[in-house]
């Protein structure tokens, strides 16, 4: 028999016991032993869980506790759960953990404390979505190529809202932390944090890159409004907040951003709080992943998966699924400054003659060729121009965005999404 200790019965704590209990049956046979909680950490111990398991709110009580053989992490946070799976794992105990913020930062150095220890992560990325599994595993043949995908449930479904029923970003936003799918604070949703940590994860595993979130491009959905989602459907494109990874000779972008993207990709298709993700390998081509990413049952599947797994084998392949460097230590994070995409912006301008030619002038300074140019209404004297470019190179656009933004008749700072 194999025990567990939850540190954190929460939504997924509860469900990971929960699931453990009602499908004993069936994951004995597919473990080959039988697996149960025997308890679990929590803040609050007056709160009822409707669990037959010991609580305690001292964590020591699992991580000295010789019984238990695996720990499985889902306190959140960063440098408090570090130090807890640091213990555990100094104990000789497997971990499992669907915590993407504590590996977002300190993935390689739990890699290097755990050695031959199983220390599985399945739920930390995409929630019910076996992307770790696939990607470390099922492609391990592949030279990756490119990841992209749509790995936050909350912003996928506040941009399915705006775009097929025309609600405004401030309703949805609202409407999103009232349904418990966004936070009081919904910055880490919102301003694209989460799926930066996410993709983070991926990258490690598809091209070895330690990068941390300070270290790549991350914005949110929170300047996409209804003129935008307009221009978007009438140039054949949806808007999406995107976590992309993609190698380019022996430099990796990593960017997380809204992004327009053709209504004719599958990617494009992902509605609603399902995510969606895009592995491109050089021998298999396109591979897509499509579930739940967020939820107490989806993410605690993952979890139970995991737990199945150590319960398998008693160790783990390395954390990351490579023992040596990847790709002969050659690859380099690409600086931000030299990404390239197509662009679009929205420009509002006091409506007045000279405007237009004043605005193309400093396109064509900053060598940024315009693909398509649409002028509408916005006040009584103000108008939006929406221009997209062909491909232009990051620095430039950031450039002209600054010069933009100081002339007289220009009344907001101009809102860029890139075109994927």
């Amino acid at each position: 028999m194999l025990k567990v200790g939850i540190i954190g019965v929460g939504t997924v704590g509860t469900s990971v016991a929960e699931i453990l209990r009602d499908n004993a049956d069936v994951i004995s046979a597919r473990a080959g032993v039988d697996i149960v909680v025997k308890s679990g950490v929590v803040k609050n111990l007056n709160k009822d869980r409707g669990l037959d398991i010991s609580i305690t709110d001292n964590v020591d009580d699992i991580l000295n506790d010789d019984e238990i053989d695996i720990v499985v992490e889902l306190m959140g946070g960063v440098e408090e759960a570090f130090e807890v799976v640091k213990r555990a794992l100094g104990a000789g105990k497997a971990v499992v953990t669907a915590n993407k913020a504590l590996l977002a930062y300190h993935r390689y150095e739990l890699q290097d404390i755990a050695k031959d220890i199983a220390f599985e992560y399945e739920a930390a990325v995409a929630g019910g979505i076996p992307i770790i599994t696939a990607l470390r595993d099922g492609l391990s043949a592949n030279h990756i190529e490119s990841i992209m995908g749509i790995m936050n449930g909350t912003c996928n479904y506040m941009m399915t809202e705006m775009t097929n029923n025309g609600v405004s970003y401030d309703a949805i936003l609202k409407e999103s932390q009232e349904l418990g799918y966004a936070e009081a604070d919904p910055t880490f949703d919102v301003g694209g944090f989460d799926a930066a940590h996410k993709l983070l994860i991926l990258a490690s595993i598809a091209y070895g890159i330690d990068a941390k979130p300070e270290d790549i491009l991350i914005e949110g959905i929170d300047n996409v409004r209804s003129e935008d989602i307009a221009f978007a459907k009438e140039f054949g494109y949806a808007i999406k907040l995107l976590g992309i990874a993609k190698k380019d000779g022996n430099e990796v972008e990593l960017r997380v951003h809204a992004a327009l993207i053709s209504q004719d990709e599958m990617i494009a298709k992902i509605d609603g709080v399902m995510n969606g993700i895009s592995v491109v390998g050089d021998k298999v081509g396109e591979t897509l992943y499509y579930g739940a990413g967020a939820g107490g049952d989806a993410t605690a599947s993952a979890v139970v998966a995991n737990i199945i797994d150590i319960a398998r084998s008693g160790k783990s392949t390395p954390m990351l699924g490579f023992d040596k460097p990847m790709e002969g230590s050659q690859l380099v994070l690409k600086p931000t400054a030299n990404i390239e995409s197509k662009y679009y912006l929205r420009i509002n301008v006091s409506d007045k003659t000279g405007v237009l030619a004043r605005i193309t002038k400093i396109f064509e300074e900053h060598n940024i060729s315009v693909e398509t140019m649409l002028q509408r209404k916005s006040t009584d004297t103000s108008a939006n121009l929406l221009i997209s470019t062909h491909i232009a190179k990051e620095s430039d656009i950031q450039s002209m965005i600054d010069e933009i933004e100081g002339l007289e008749f220009v009344n907001a700072r101009p809102v860029m999404i890139r075109i994927v």
